[in-house]
Order: C-alpha cells, then structure tokens, then sequence
C-alpha cells in the first residue's frame, strides 16, 4: 500500500522574507516557486529557496502544523530553520536539472 505524505515547508528570497506553506508534492511544488508558476506572495516576492521542510503522513497534522508554524514570531520561524539548516542553504538546489 502506498502511504500519502504530506509536506509543511518554509520558502525565502535573497532578503529573508519567509513563506510558509503545505503540500503532498514537494518537489513539485518547490519547482512551481521557482519557476513562478503560481500567482500570488511566492512569486510576488521571488520567494525561491526551500531553507526548511517536514514530512507527516497526515493531512490534518500537516494542516495543523503549518497554522501553527504561521502563527508564530519571525524569531522563532528563523530558529526552527537553522535548527536544520543553519547555512539557510536551498534543500532543493540539486533537485532538478537546470541545464534543461
């Protein structure tokens, strides 16, 4: 049986402005930010490194999770990512073939 992920995820941009969003397909849903697929803040913003992500095999966890996280301060947003992530690396940069 195959098991359903569900994915909360933190975007940012060269100035730090942070997006949190959800969804079941990360990779897709990371190369839509990047390639500014979708209307809206991401690509309002040029939000286009994922620095944060975290896997539940839950819908209502991941719904949760990201009201959660998006309640927060920017202070412990920021803490949460460099808890993983303490380069603000981009988790997604050797994803896909950009040559393509």
């Amino acid at each position: 049986m195959h098991v359903k992920k569900y994915y909360v995820y933190i975007m940012t941009n060269s100035s730090g402005t942070l997006y949190t969003g959800m969804t079941n397909d990360l990779e897709r849903r990371v190369y839509e930010h990047k390639h500014k697929l979708v209307e809206g803040f991401t690509k309002k913003y040029r939000l286009f490194r994922l620095v944060y992500f975290e896997e539940t095999q839950s819908v209502g966890a991941a719904i949760e999770r990201e009201k959660q996280i998006k309640g927060w301060s920017r202070r412990k947003k920021i803490a949460l990512i460099e808890s993983v992530n303490p380069c603000w690396s981009d988790l997604s940069q050797s994803w896909f073939d950009e040559g393509g």
